[in-house]
């Protein structure tokens, strides 16, 4: 006898079937709680985030200001150099390492000040951090004051921050389910509808009848 083989159907088939029978907005949904819970879970692995800014000003001594303006935007290139952050690293408490990685430096072209900004996962860290740089940068370049003219001061201390500056777990999963939901609008406008793609087919033309004939008149 010969064997009866049954082919039970291919996954894609199977896949395909049950997609058709959903409604045609499913993917917005789906997207939409995907991206939910990828900000959500985000927010909730990723440590927060405290950063605080403290401002060392560059004042002439026996100079002009344009030369305590440039000397602010020299001092600015080397805040990051090894000579400052050595001597920082013990007020900051955090290896040399980190500590470059979790300072920030910015110079402004008006006047002739520093912004140090420290980061870190607690408030204290980054207060600390920003300190210990700033006071470290002073002493190195007031060491020096003889031969550049010009004398730094720390114009701000940085102060402890009451909130994390990274973004909330509410916020994360605000963003996430917003992105979500537009990748899901975003296939909805590129997705045919299953009913376009019905009615854009081609149109189901019937077989001819078989067996039937038209009758034949005979000529006279």
């Amino acid at each position: 006898m010969d064997e009866i083989r049954t082919h039970a159907p291919k996954a894609p088939s199977r896949l395909r079937d049950v997609t058709r029978r959903l409604p045609r907005w499913w993917p917005l949904p789906l997207c939409l709680g995907l991206g939910l819970a990828g900000g959500l879970g985000y927010g909730l692995t990723t440590p927060p985030q405290y950063s605080a800014t403290s401002y060392v000003i560059v004042v002439p001594q026996r100079s002009d200001p344009a030369t305590a303006l440039g000397f602010a935007q020299a001092y600015g290139r080397v805040v990051t150099g090894s000579t400052v952050l050595v001597d920082a690293q013990e007020d900051a408490g955090v290896p040399l390492a980190q500590l470059r990685g979790n300072v920030q430096v910015a110079t402004s072209p008006d006047a002739p000040m520093i912004s140090i900004t420290g980061t870190g996962t607690r408030a204290r860290d980054a207060s600390d951090i920003a300190n210990a740089v700033a006071n470290s940068l002073t002493a190195t370049g007031n060491r020096n004051t003889a031969n550049t003219g010009v004398r730094l001061l720390v114009f701000s201390p940085a102060a402890v921050p009451a909130s994390p500056a990274s973004s909330s777990t509410a916020l994360s999963g605000a963003v996430g389910g917003s992105a979500g939901g537009l990748l899901g609008a975003l296939v909805l406008l590129v997705r045919p509808g299953h009913r376009g793609r019905r009615a854009g087919g081609h149109a189901a033309v019937p077989a001819p009848a078989q067996g039937i004939h038209p009758a034949v008149k005979e000529m006279a």
